[in-house]
């Protein structure tokens, strides 16, 4: 296709008119797409939200508490990951970290 004819503003134009054809048949192609899918699902017994969603991810047991604070209670640490402030603070006044061992 030659397009040196073209001024600039019909060149704009083509490029819009392009754009917006290409995101029609772009939703065109989607929907074709899910009903294809959906077909195939029900094949197996199963919906699309069922293949769609997947299994549920897994999650960690939580790691058993190790340390306490002295005075408070909901103040906890595993002993894993970054040591949290008020054992920074404890370490900093030079207390031993055992003292907080609770296991």
């Amino acid at each position: 296709m030659d397009l040196s004819s073209y001024t600039t503003e019909q060149l704009n134009q083509l490029k819009k008119d392009i754009d917006t054809e290409i995101q029609g048949r772009r939703k065109e192609d989607a929907k074709k797409a899910q009903q294809e899918m959906k077909q195939v699902a029900e094949r197996y017994g199963f919906t699309l939200n069922d293949l769609v969603a997947g299994q549920p991810a897994k999650t960690r047991a939580k790691s058993k508490v190790r340390f306490q604070h002295p005075t408070d209670a909901s103040k906890t640490w595993s002993g894993r990951g970054r040591k949290p402030v008020w054992i920074k603070d404890w370490e900093a006044e030079g207390r031993p970290l055992d003292e907080l061992r609770i296991d």
